[in-house]
């Protein structure tokens, strides 16, 4: 960097708009899920970063987009480092800049954590716009955006492969003009993980910024926190959970290491659900239900399934009208998203970017009719 480049702690920058669950300190501001980032409004030939970071296995990556359009995509060292976001561009024209985490909480993780610090620039800020809408995505790996990269060959499990810029929440953002935020973790469901594991169940961990990351490291950055759902009043709530629980149907039970207690979503002899544990499944749906609206008394909650098929699908509609039935909550939707297929599949045997965008264009439309019946209202 050159000598003609102010520097300053990023917490300094006014106007500068914060994407994502987090808390800002004095030094940092920290992104914990997939999504959470920085924008500016920026008039100036460059523009640098720094960034701070640890990890013991899935190092973190940033992208950034230049008026809406990904230009860079790169993974993030241990340690400090400052990255380019512009350079040598015309200094008269305002640009928007959107940097973001690409890579999901890692809940596994317990070192990984990822901060912006710092940054260097040779122009000056202006107001960022308000947006028409705003939105919150919570579901698993297809909305941490895993196998939006790669080919379709490739079945490592590793955080290149993710994608909060392709993946279906940022498209429909985009197409909305709408803020967004993201809370997903790669095989966690409504009840249970993929494997029957119940502690990894999104909703038990909704109403904290990022509850999901264990580390020492997380409790210090403010993660455990509870979330001040006032800061940011979501208009629609796209929920995308189903798909795990429908694959621990499939699975052994999970023994918990530190109880030996067992836990299994079971099946019957004749190979349906078993109608105890369907229960369960469509009580928990109900439960996060609630708990989404008792936090978003306003918003217009979205769920959504099938990207990877919808063997719960009606289950999941005899519970949301359960939960309407019990409620009068008229603000509900279940939604069948379009599933993958040969043409759209893509790595890590996952929806790819193709599939994610005929997904985005099935909400984008539905989202228009919800913000134009709350218009007329």
């Amino acid at each position: 960097m050159q000598d003609r480049l102010v520097t300053c702690n990023i917490t300094e920058v006014q106007p500068l708009k914060i994407h994502g669950r987090t808390i800002v300190n004095t030094d940092a501001i920290p992104l914990f899920w997939t999504g959470s980032g920085l924008e500016f409004q920026y008039c100036g030939s460059e523009l640098w970063i720094e960034v701070e970071a640890d990890y013991d296995m899935f190092e973190p990556w940033l992208a950034c987009t230049l008026n809406g359009e990904l230009i860079s995509r790169q993974q993030v060292y241990k340690g400090k480092q400052w990255i380019c976001l512009i350079r040598n561009m015309n200094p008269e024209i305002s640009k928007n800049i959107h940097v973001t985490r690409e890579t999901q909480a890692m809940s596994e993780d317990l070192k990984l954590y990822l901060q912006i610090t710092r940054i260097s620039y040779d122009g000056h800020f202006l107001p960022i716009k308000e947006r028409r809408c705003r939105l919150e995505f919570i579901g698993d790996s297809i909305t941490s955006g895993e196998g939006t990269f790669g080919a379709k060959e490739d079945q490592d499990w590793v955080p290149a492969f993710f994608s909060s810029t392709h993946n279906y929440a940022s498209l429909t953002a985009k197409a909305m003009d709408a803020d967004y935020q993201i809370l997903s973790q790669s095989g966690w469901g409504i009840l249970s993980s993929w494997d029957n594991n119940p502690n990894c169940a999104i909703p038990d961990y909704y109403e904290q910024i990022c509850g999901l990351v264990k580390g020492d490291v997380h409790k210090k950055l403010g993660a455990h926190c509870a979330f001040d759902f006032s800061s940011y009043l979501a208009d629609i709530v796209v929920v995308n959970l189903g798909t795990n629980d429908a694959s621990a149907f499939e699975q052994p039970a999970f023994t918990d290491p530190e109880t030996g207690i067992q836990y299994e979503q079971r099946k019957s002899s004749d190979g349906s659900y078993h109608k105890d544990d369907l229960k369960k499944l469509q009580n928990g749906v109900i439960s996060f239900l609630t708990k989404i609206r008792t936090n978003r008394p306003e918003a217009y909650i979205i769920w959504v399934n099938g990207m990877l098929g919808a063997p719960l699908f009606s289950y999941l509609q005899e519970a949301i009208n359960q939960y309407q039935n019990q409620s009068q909550d008229a603000k509900v939707a279940l939604i069948r998203l379009p599933e993958a297929t040969e043409e759209t599949i893509g790595s890590r045997s996952h929806p790819g970017f193709l599939n994610h965008k005929e997904a985005a264009e099935t909400l984008q439309k539905i989202m228009i009719r919800i913000l134009d019946m709350n218009k007329q209202d």
